[in-house]
């Protein structure tokens, strides 16, 4: 009889780019035959520690215009790494098709393994598979449009002056979490045919902003239709909670190339938007994915015991949860809970307990783990995920508990325990602290005085009665005011009732934006 010998994909830390190949290939078959994962080409780039500052600091993406923000983030964490008190991201990888995953050129080829496992696989079947993703994104088209973004911001500086574009990024940004639109449109996201659209879609905006701008402020409105206001909220599309696409449409006295800039800024948010109701279930996919990979990869003798150590020791580090009274606490760590859960129900479909059986009759004991992950990654977002699927299990072994901590009370209320009504307390309280509804406020333009001095109305309808912040809220409503060209009011209303809680003001400062 012979026997074969497999050997180590690598040993010790040193690599070059054949070994990186030969890990990415070995991973491939394992998370493609074994695991069903269905992934975009990979793009693999290796970058050094610069580079991985300058690509974090600019939200992660690889082409993206220039502000100053974005050198204040770079400058704050090259500090901090140089002075040994942050560790830089082992990778970053780009949702686009071909999927581009960004590795340093510093990492161990464990780690390189590690992290094409985690970005090029894992976050890649998350990204193409997930529904928000699937509604929300365009794959195919975001470097196309990166860089038209980057080139059509760097022309408009040249001829309209970094000052006019940097003030103009500055208001958009401050929006930014209020430039998306939080329901599916009619029409799909197709980012490669926004350069091509970008000349021909002035003639309905422009026939609409002459219809919208031929009143004169401060004129008789004696003999208006009674209907008048509601005839200009339909022709206005209000309420809009997607306030940059309000301005870009509407705005009176913006140039078309700052529309165009709006225009730029609330599609890259759009682009996020899924991100962010997706961090547990994405980081909890990407991990598991990468544990499961890596385990096997040793199973086959393709890494080496040393390297598995070395491993084991980074994946501990990424899903440790500190408890409540450690200094390290900052609130549930979304690679821990993620990673935890996508566990959790791998066990209950193959060693469910009677509990569990009785909590998740559709999955507990099906048998194959994979197909309900896959399931799982492709139809829920953080708050239904944890909604769903957050066990009792979890919640001892987390030990998870809810608290009402009520202002007008002098003492903090235990809600919930351990007990079956308490666990459903616990589910739901967690959940909401995932819900976009609750994490956000809900500002809304609701309407324009077009008859009188054209000041834009905006509502805060105050969830729970909780009020804005009045330092923030004055200056972004400076921003909207200067955006607008008019005064604007924004007035919190109770949602129950629509009683005016409270009332904010900005003055349109002539000039701050000046058209070119």
């Amino acid at each position: 009889m012979s026997t074969t010998t497999t050997r180590p994909l690598f040993e010790g830390a040193d690599w070059e780019f054949s070994t990186i190949q030969r890990a990415h290939d070995a991973i491939e078959r394992i998370a493609v035959d074994e695991l069903g994962l269905s992934v975009y080409p990979n793009q693999i780039e290796v970058i050094g520690t610069e580079q991985m500052l300058d690509a974090y600091s600019s939200i992660g993406m690889p082409l993206f215009y220039k502000h100053w923000s974005f050198g204040k983030h770079f400058a704050r964490n090259e500090n901090l790494y140089r002075a040994g008190m942050q560790g830089l991201a082992y990778e970053i990888v780009i949702n686009s098709n071909p999927c581009i995953s960004y590795v340093m050129e510093e990492n161990t080829a464990t780690m390189q393994a590690l992290v094409i496992a985690h970005a090029a696989f894992g976050h890649n079947h998350f990204f193409k598979n997930n529904y928000l993703f699937r509604q929300w994104t365009d794959a195919d088209g975001i470097l196309d449009y990166l860089e038209f973004a980057k080139g059509y911001i760097a022309a408009a500086e040249e001829k309209h002056g970094e000052a006019a574009v940097e003030r103009l990024l500055d208001a958009a940004h401050a929006l930014m979490s209020h430039a998306v639109h939080r329901y599916p449109r009619p029409r799909a996201i197709d980012l490669k045919a926004e350069e091509r659209r970008e000349r021909e879609r002035r003639l309905y905006e422009e026939q609409m902003f002459n219809d919208l701008w031929r009143t004169v402020p401060g004129q008789d409105k004696s003999g208006r239709d009674a209907t008048a206001a509601e005839k200009r909220r339909a022709l206005l599309q209000l309420p809009q909670e997607n306030i940059l696409y309000f301005f870009e449409k509407t705005a009176p006295r913006l140039a078309p190339w700052q529309r165009e800039i709006l225009r730029i800024v609330r599609q890259i948010a759009q682009y996020f938007y899924p991100q962010s109701q997706t961090k547990v279930m994405n980081e909890g996919c990407a991990t598991y994915v990468h544990y499961r990979i890596m385990n096997r990869l040793h199973e086959k003798g393709l890494l080496t015991d040393g390297a598995m150590v070395e491993f084991l020791r980074s994946h501990t580090n990424v899903v440790f949860q500190p408890d409540f009274d450690d200094p390290r606490y900052s609130g549930l760590n979304p690679y821990a809970l993620g990673f935890a859960m996508m566990q959790d129900i791998a066990r209950v479909c193959t060693e469910p307990t009677a509990e569990d059986r009785n909590w998740f009759p559709a999955i507990a004991g099906s048998g194959d783990p994979m197909a309900v992950l896959r399931d799982v990654w492709a139809n829920y977002r953080d708050e239904s995920f944890i909604l769903q699927f957050l066990s009792p299990r979890l919640i001892r072994q987390f030990g998870l508990f809810h608290v009402l901590d009520d202002a007008e009370e002098p003492q903090l209320t235990v809600q919930a325990i351990h007990d079956e009504r308490g666990y459903r307390k616990i589910q739901r309280a967690l959940a909401r602290q995932y819900d976009i509804a609750w994490a956000l406020p809900d500002i809304q333009v609701v309407d324009v005085d077009l008859d009188g001095d054209r000041t834009l109305v905006l509502h805060h309808r105050a969830l729970n009665r909780v009020l804005l912040e009045d330092r923030d809220t004055s200056q972004v409503l400076q921003h909207l005011a200067d955006l607008w060209g008019y005064d604007v009011v924004l007035r919190e209303v109770d949602p129950a009732d629509d009683a005016v809680m409270r009332e904010h003001h900005a003055a349109w400062r002539p000039g701050i934006l000046p058209p070119a």
